[in-house]
């Protein structure tokens, strides 16, 4: 997950004065924008989404 091109900023980023995180192309992984050499929280980011829309 180290390369450049496989990382996209939050749609709302820019709503926020460009302060919010990246998201992995396979949705496996999200990483601060303004810190992107820093950790990154990995999961099925997916899954949590579904989760999310479906009120759980």
């Amino acid at each position: 997950m180290d390369r450049e091109s496989a990382w996209r900023k939050s749609s709302f980023s820019d709503a926020n004065g460009g302060d919010c995180v990246e998201v992995h192309h396979d949705l496996r992984a999200v990483r601060d924008s303004k810190n992107p050499a820093g950790a990154v929280l990995t999961g099925d980011l997916a899954r949590l989404v579904a989760a999310v829309r479906a009120g759980l």
